[in-house]
């Protein structure tokens, strides 16, 4: 179970100082984050929607301590949407962010954090496209369900994340599944305990189809955050039985990750986005990478060898 041990690792600063030295890292980390500013990242956006998939951006970082940086945050992100404005896609290229980003953990957190993510949230909605409120560990979810509500009384299309390791999840999913909302039903990728989450993997799987068959059947917008094939599958199973047509739902996979299934899935029609971050506070969602797949340790450890 490497899985833990390296979500630990994405929390340690000694590991951040020792991976981030390594030679090989940005060569590796470039297959998952491909760029680090807006400049790096406007040709990604053209190749990928040219090819008929849409894409959601991260500005990553997470590691927020000071209101000063919540401000800068908020504004690399109006600094992507005006970046994005004069590409002209519209809903076709949004955006997720993390709400830690935003300041939810310092004092006065969550007003802080909603204070910072509405400018955002309202500048995506004047070029016609919108948000979607990242998950993060399970203490941080009651702020980020009540700011998604209160951001959804102006602007209805934002959307939010669960996560179907989490036990409370399955009644989120039912709350949630109502006409005009926009639901990201993931995994997991944080390291939580054994009384809040399912730690087991066939567990979590189960708990996913249960998620997505109350999101399927409900009169929102599920949103399939999944690269599992078998996982793939189902949902195709689920929406046929739901009687979803091919735009009242969508596939979601990371950048980096199984592009070869997001061309098959467009070009069968289905509304296949993919999840693109980009900046230079990487560790963390690089790490968080690793932990989710045992073949992306796989990759990153070969390529240190390879060039040792």
């Amino acid at each position: 179970m490497l899985g833990p041990v390296i979500l630990a690792a994405s929390r340690s600063d000694r590991m951040r100082r020792l991976i981030s030295a390594a030679p090989v890292t940005k060569q590796v980390v470039d297959r998952f984050i491909p760029g680090e500013t807006v400049t790096d990242i406007v040709p990604i956006i053209e190749d990928l929607t040219a090819k008929g998939l849409e894409l959601t951006m991260d500005v990553v970082g997470e590691d927020i301590t000071t209101p000063e940086q919540a401000t800068a945050a908020r504004d690399a992100y109006l600094a992507l949407i005006d970046h994005i404005k004069d590409l002209d896609l519209g809903p076709r290229v949004e955006m997720s962010v993390k709400l830690s980003m935003f300041g939810q953990a310092l004092p006065g957190g969550h007003e802080l954090a909603l204070a910072n993510v509405r400018p955002v949230v309202e500048a995506a909605a004047a070029i016609g496209t919108t948000v979607t409120l990242d998950a993060e560990d399970h203490t941080t979810l009651d702020s980020m369900f009540a700011i998604h509500e209160e951001l959804r009384k102006d602007f209805p299309q934002t959307g939010c994340v669960i996560q179907a390791y989490l036990f409370r999840t399955e009644a989120d999913a039912r709350r949630l599944a109502e006409a005009g909302s926009r639901v990201r039903l993931v995994k997991g990728a944080y390291k939580e305990p054994a009384e809040v989450a399912y730690q087991n993997k066939h567990e979590i799987d189960k708990a996913y189809v249960r998620v997505l068959k109350t999101l399927m059947e409900g009169e929102g917008y599920p949103m399939i955050g999944s690269h599992d094939p078998r996982l793939i599958s189902i949902a195709q199973e689920l929406a046929r039985t739901a009687g979803r047509k091919l735009d009242e739902y969508e596939f979601q996979m990371l950048y980096g990750i199984r592009g070869d299934e997001h061309l098959r899935l467009a070009a069968e029609g289905h509304r296949m986005r993919v999840y693109t971050a980009y900046g230079t506070d990487w560790y963390g969602y690089f790490m968080r990478r690793l932990a989710e797949k045992p073949a992306n340790l796989r990759f990153f450890v070969r390529s240190m060898l390879s060039r040792g």
